[in-house]
């Protein structure tokens, strides 16, 4: 009976920790954009290869230079999704972004939502970062609002979609239309409302991405490459009508529904490993949304 016993217990727990459906799935909602409908080059253009179709985009890493790319409007609100498959192997000290920021308008001074995937070694699963800057002063006290986590599934094996989704009320962050991490609107002066650009790159954080740098990039596995496809905008851009409606995270507008609320906890209470609101070293008057989180 043990051998039955232990397959009962085994597939038991497998139904309970199963990836669970959150109902709404906001990734269906958008067009899909060609790269050059919705971006630009930024830097590393050598670096940098798109699809003939432009349906896909590759980037990568080596020695001499890595690569990033950029929308060609900013948006004052939106969804920005894109499908991105990463490399195995040892990606130490790399880092694959998507992102929103507006640091090319207010050096020093900028609001960014970020998602980051934080390389690694053989055998260790790769990390992704969420992370949200509120105006960014220009005297080294950036704050950041890191929660990391590991995925339910290999990000290198297969695509998988990614999703920034921001409006005035709340920013979410999606993994398969998952939400992994929502981050209400408590304060304008906690809370990004200045329009942004939305940004892509691989590059070079060996001092802090793996482990706090203890891990550094290693060039003789170069290149490292990181591939894009399925990019999805909606929302309103800088430019669009004051009558322009912001995009919603769920079927009733604001907030999340029931489902989706029970998606992100169960992402949270299964892979998620770091929340600065928990981070006893960290000083919290500087994040004041944790109080009452």
């Amino acid at each position: 009976m043990a051998p039955l016993l232990s397959l009962f217990l085994c597939l038991l727990f497998t139904h309970i920790n199963a990836q669970p459906s959150p109902g709404y799935w906001p990734s269906s909602k958008f067009k899909v954009l060609g790269f050059y409908q919705g971006f630009a080059n930024l830097w590393g253009s050598n670096h940098q290869s798109v699809s003939q179709d432009q349906s896909s985009l590759t980037i990568w890493l080596d020695r001499s230079s890595g690569s990033g790319f950029k929308s060609v409007k900013p948006f004052r609100n939106g969804y920005f999704s894109a499908s991105i498959k990463l490399q195995p192997g040892y990606t130490a000290g790399v880092i694959t972004a998507f992102y929103l920021s507006n640091n090319q308008a207010h050096p020093g001074f900028h609001d960014e939502i970020d998602i980051e995937f934080l390389g690694t070694t053989p055998g260790k699963p790769y990390t992704l970062q969420t992370n949200v800057y509120v105006l960014g002063s220009g005297d080294g006290r950036i704050i950041g609002r890191e929660m990391k986590f590991h995925l339910w599934f290999d990000p290198t094996a297969a695509f998988h979609n990614y999703a920034i989704l921001w409006n005035p009320d709340e920013i979410v962050f999606f993994v398969d239309d998952i939400p992994i991490r929502r981050y209400p609107r408590k304060s304008d002066t906690t809370f990004p409302l200045r329009p942004m650009w939305l940004y892509g790159s691989i590059w070079d954080a060996s001092s802090w991405a793996t482990e706090d740098g203890k891990y550094k990039a290693d060039y003789s596995y170069q290149p490292f490459v990181a591939r894009f496809t399925r990019f999805a905008v909606g929302g309103c851009s800088a430019y669009a009508s004051r009558w322009c409606r912001p995009v919603p995270a769920s079927p009733s507008g604001s907030g999340l529904s029931p489902q989706q609320y029970a998606a992100l906890r169960w992402a949270q209470s299964s892979y998620l490993v770091y929340d600065y609101c928990r981070d006893p070293r960290r000083d919290h008057s500087l994040t004041p949304e944790c109080w009452h989180r």
